[in-house]
């Protein structure tokens, strides 16, 4: 890559020669040479794991090793067909989460997509058009309005030329470009006017350019090597699945061993029932269902995610949302619309409030006074509209955009700000194509950044007038007259100093204000320049506009607020603007601290944290480097951090973020490929929504590990019984395996889709630290459900002995084997019976099931059902007696199991009714 700061220094004409081609373009022959020498112009993937290594992953994470585990313990107890269903479990789970990863991510090939296919370009004195991958340093490429620019380039030659470098710096204004050296120091990249760069594209006007920098050399290819080299870290929910897949396997182990011990030791236990009887200890306690449903609830709530318009790529994202403490948004388009809407048209006699928002160009003209306020906005008569004529004709000639209607949705093509302006016109009653067919243009002094003025001369009916807008300070200075309610006068000071006080007025309310002016040109004046033209000019009016916020931002802000959510706005803008706009939305009430990306580059990591630490903080002007480094300190500050972006240039801090959220409609292929979640309307609202099932995520994956781990209970003590007292086992191996496998996958599956439990986003986020299996989680599955569901699993035993106990016992299985074959089963079915009753108590953490309802959640009654079929097939079905080692029962004995259905839901809502009054007594109290 040739050196920037050497190239944007040379005349046009220098510029052939330093980089070794000329105006007529490289020969082929060279041009051949140089890609040879350079390789191709295309964004190198850096490789990742191959896919059979991301496949296998899934077969050896560590609890899929335990499902091995069970497998091979269910071999060694002579259980082939468990075992092969436990290996059947491993390969769906595995195979079903590659699936849904490897059809979200598929890195940064999106970065080659978005490179245009084609470029035209000056090869041996002729134009044609070659596939992009094949531009070399040196070649002259040719760029016209609404071309993508293929590579890193130096201007040559242009004609009111503007580039949308939104997908780079994330601005959305489209900036003049200029052929012209640039000799000032201390510019970045982007501000250089004779330079484009790839990824970006031609809003206005045309040019050529002779390329410097292609493929990984450009500024494209450096923000896409930076965004390969960020690691992926876990997400909370990967972390915590980790935890507690290791804290049931010490847990099954460590039991396993002791019991083996006790029976071999202490109550000494035939060699090979006492290994079978660890063997149902280890197996007991292993939830096999746990990952497919958790894996599967997943997906289902990125499913019930994309119909709020948040689709997630990663299922691992989707709890991570719930956790979200800080969410780092973007301005333009997320919290607003998009759409530069004039506000207020002001003229030297009144103030005209503009309604309407958008480019839709319909819209009242409201009268206002001097400050802004009285007169109830009346609508202005037809006469005082007509003389606001001055100010609409420079708005609609004094432009080079055009508003069209596409599919029932009015849109700009070029500028927006100059969309505003004609729009603005529109609605004052003029016809954009005729108001220019009725004005010839004759000639035009483009603006730029040094004096902020554009200027158009336009002839009709034998004489020329010129149009100008520009930045109110430059167009003030330059007038001479200015037009009231009786004409054209002379220009006072003191209509300066009200022109400017109105002008700062807009201002303090972050509205992008221009100066609105004309002159009639004199017939002697043939040339047009900046200094015969743009001066005598009489002042007409201000037009001051923004860009509205989106209607239902404030109640999502609100919604934040109320959880716990901090919001911190991260703008490419002006700080006045994103104040206003926070202020408008509620983002902020008192006075925020706005720290620029100036202020960033001399402040130091532990600065900046401090900074971050204070309760209203804003990001104005920042780079794309800037977002990276404030989601890494906010993330040492111990944050869950959510992060907005739509350009290239947001890809690495998208990465850098716990959460990254491209936009689904703005958004460059770039910035959602480095993204967790994509926004498809690019509402920030959405994201507040896409918050409010993370949590629910985490409510539901812990109500499904709690109702599994209640299960467990009742699995394990017919073991512990068996060893204490000397009783007939009173549930098998295969038995236990048939509830984990079978009749509590459905259920457990639909508790991972309970809707958000009311009050669920009254709650503050849940801090980092706590664990998805805590002691409370723990005490309600293990002393508090488990036990419940044991007691009538052995009452239901100990009914079909007809109550007897001990010895007996043995006696009853050894003279009545299908005696003892029914009592298994009337263990196996009273687990399901309190299973059903059990789920309905999971259904909520806090809120009674009464209130919430019992038909809310459909497929959990689903789920009974099938349950309840279940255990039907496997206790009559004669194929499944023999795998199932259960008997048919009897009508009656069913009777005495089902009123125990509602124990566990009854008990868990007189815990929950105990737990709500202590938090009101608590709140109360805080109150106090």
């Amino acid at each position: 890559m040739q050196d920037v700061k050497a190239i944007y220094r040379l005349n046009p004409e220098e510029v052939y020669t330093f980089l070794g081609t000329s105006p007529q373009g490289l020969s082929e022959e060279e041009a051949a040479r140089r890609l040879e020498e350079h390789g191709p112009n295309q964004i190198r993937e850096i490789r990742g794991a191959p896919l059979w290594k991301k496949l296998l992953a899934h077969f050896t994470n560590f609890f899929a090793i335990l499902l091995w585990i069970g497998a091979a313990l269910a071999f060694i107890a002579d259980q082939a067909p468990l075992a092969w269903a436990i290996i059947g479990v491993i390969v769906v789970n595995a195979v079903f989460t590659f699936i849904q990863e490897y059809k979200a991510e598929k890195a940064t090939e999106a970065l080659k997509r978005l490179l245009p296919p084609m470029a035209t370009v000056i090869r041996g004195g002729e134009e044609k058009e070659i596939e992009a991958t094949r531009l070399v340093p040196g070649d002259l490429i040719v760029l016209r309005e609404g071309d993508h620019i293929s590579a890193d380039a130096r201007l040559v030659a242009c004609a009111d030329m503007r580039t949308n470098n939104s997908a780079l710096t994330g601005e959305s204004e489209p900036v003049r470009r200029s052929s012209a050296p640039v000799l000032e120091e201390g510019l970045s990249f982007s501000d250089v006017l004779n330079l484009v760069f790839m990824g970006t594209t031609v809003s206005v006007g045309s040019g050529r350019a002779v390329v410097y920098a292609t493929g990984m050399d450009t500024e494209f290819g450096k923000i896409a090597k930076l965004t390969q080299t960020v690691e992926e870290e876990e997400s909370p929910i990967q972390v915590q699945m980790k935890r507690i897949t290791k804290f049931v396997a010490v847990l099954a182990v460590g039991l396993g061993i002791i019991f083996f011990l006790l029976g071999q030791f202490v109550v000494r236990l035939p060699f090979t029932e006492n290994l079978i009887f660890a063997i149902g200890i280890i197996v007991a306690n292993v939830p096999e269902g746990l990952l497919p449903t958790v894996t599967l609830a997943l997906a289902m709530a990125t499913q019930r995610m994309a119909r709020r318009n948040a689709l997630v790529k990663k299922l691992s994202s989707v709890e991570t949302l719930g956790s979200t403490t800080v969410i780092c948004t973007d301005k333009t388009g997320t919290l607003t619309q998009n759409e530069m809407t004039v506000r207020s048209l002001w003229v030297p006699w009144m103030e005209v409030e503009v309604r309407g928002v958008g480019y839709t160009p319909v819209g009242e003209f409201l009268k206002r006074n001097g400050n802004g306020r009285g007169d109830g906005g009346k609508r202005l008569s037809a006469e005082e509209t007509e003389r606001l004529r001055d100010p609409l004709l420079v708005s609609v000639l004094c432009n080079n955009s055009r508003v069209v209607r596409e599919d029932e949705k009015w849109r700009v093509i070029g500028d927006p700000t100059e969309g505003a302006l004609t729009v603005l016109a529109m609605k004052g009653g003029l016809d954009p194509g005729k108001v220019s067919g009725d004005h010839r243009r004759v000639a035009e002094l483009p603006f730029d950044s040094s004096r902020k003025m554009m200027t158009v001369i336009c002839e009709e009916g034998g004489s020329r007038r010129a149009y100008v807008k520009g930045a109110p300070g430059e167009v003030v200075r330059r007038c001479t007259r200015v037009l009231d309610r009786e004409g054209v006068r002379e220009m006072r000071p003191e209509d300066r100093d009200r022109i400017m006080g109105v002008n700062d007025r807009y201002a303090r309310s972050a509205l992008r204000v221009l100066a609105l002016a004309v002159r009639e040109v004199p017939d002697d004046l043939t040339r047009y320049e900046v200094e015969n033209t743009e001066t005598d000019l009489t002042f007409v009016g201000l037009a001051a506009m923004m860009d509205p916020p989106r209607p239902e931002v404030e109640e999502a802000v609100r919604k934040c607020r109320t959880a716990g959510i901090r919001v911190i706005m991260i703008t490419g803008d002006y700080g006045l603007t994103a104040e206003s706009i926070a202020r408008r939305i509620g983002m902020v009430q008192g006075q925020p601290a706005i720290i620029t990306g100036t202020d960033l580059e001399e402040m130091s990591d532990e600065e900046l944290k401090r900074r971050l630490s204070e309760e209203e903080v804003l990001f104005a002007r920042v780079a794309p480097e800037h977002k990276m480094r404030i989601a890494q300190a906010l993330k040492e500050m111990g944050h869950v951090v959510a992060m907005t972006g739509d350009g290239v240039n947001d890809a690495p801090a998208l990465k850098t973020a716990d959460i990254g959220i491209a936009m689904g409609r703005a958004g460059t292929d770039v910035a959602k490929e480095a993204a967790d979640m994509i926004l498809i309307d690019d509402n920030f609202a959405s994201i507040v929504a896409a918050v409010e099932e993370g949590r629910a995520i985490f409510d539901n994956i812990r109500r499904f590990i709690t109702y599994i781990l209640a299960s467990n209970i009742p699995e394990i003590v017919p073991f512990i019984l068996m060893v204490l007292f000397n009783i007939p086992l009173p549930l098998t191996i295969i038995q236990i395996l048939a509830v984990d496998l079978g009749t509590d996958l459905l259920p457990a599956l639909a508790l991972g889709t309970e809707a958000p439990e009311p009050g669920i986003m009254d709650r503050p986020p849940r801090p980092v630290e706590e664990r998805l299996l805590n002691i409370r989680v723990l005490l309600r599955a293990y002393a508090f459900l488990g036990p419940l569901e044991a007691l009538v699993c052995m009452l239901g035993y100990l009914n079909m002995f007809g109550w007897r106990w001990g010895a007996e016992l043995r006696a009853i299985k050894e003279a009545q084997p299908l005696t003892y074959v029914k009592a298994t089963t009337m263990s196996l079915t009273g687990i399901v019976m309190t299973q059903i009753g059990n789920g309905f108590a999971c259904r909520t953490t806090r809120e009674s099931i009464f209130r919430v309802g019992f038909h809310t959640n459909r497929l959990y009654l689903l789920g009974v059902a099938t349950e309840l079929s279940l255990q039907a097939l496997i206790v009559y079905v004669p194929f499944l007696n023999n795998v199932f080692q259960t008997a048919p029962i009897a009508w009656k004995d069913w009777l005495f199991l089902v009123p125990f259905i509602p124990t566990c839901l009854l008990a868990d809502e007189i815990r929950k009714a105990l737990v709500r009054a202590y938090l009101r007594r608590r709140k109360k109290g805080d109150e106090g």
